[in-house]
């Protein structure tokens, strides 16, 4: 059976997953990359360093965001969120950086889960090629989709 799922699962898969992937696009190019996640209900928080999606995002703040939770090719669920990007700075990405940490101790599950250039840079490097850029996508529409057999 196919079907859409409701708010209450949206929030319930977006809340229980680690790994999403961020869709994004600019000057012609899109661009789909996995990152570990934290949500909140209202913001997925992420970190990176500098690169190509961090570039791409700052041009076209416009986003997808989409998680999913695969059993077998006949018992899955997905959701798709559109949102807009937003690069953090100060408090507001210390507090970003506090949610993934949080989120990363729940599911740690070896020394490498945890995002370390974030956590280091966050309290060494502020500045430079090499910081972590913590960000956030306040998501704006969310519809999710299943199918169970």
């Amino acid at each position: 059976m196919l079907g859409e799922l409701n708010h209450d699962q949206i929030e319930t898969l977006l809340h229980q997953e680690l790994i999403g992937r961020i869709g994004c696009s600019a000057n012609g190019i899109t661009y789909v990359v996995p990152v570990t996640y934290a949500y909140d209900g209202r913001y997925i928080y992420s970190h990176s360093k500098e690169g190509k999606k961090i570039q791409m995002m700052r041009l076209n703040p416009i986003v997808c965001f989409e998680v999913d939770r695969m059993e077998n090719m006949s018992s899955w669920k997905s959701v798709i969120c559109h949102g807009k990007f937003e690069e953090l700075h100060s408090n507001d990405r210390k507090l970003g950086l506090q949610k993934l940490i949080n989120r990363m101790h729940e599911v740690e599950t070896s020394e490498t889960a945890m995002p370390r250039h974030a956590v280091a840079d966050a309290h060494q490097n502020d500045a430079g090629p090499y910081k972590a850029i913590i960000f956030r996508i306040e998501l704006k529409e969310k519809t999710g989709r299943f199918e169970n057999r």
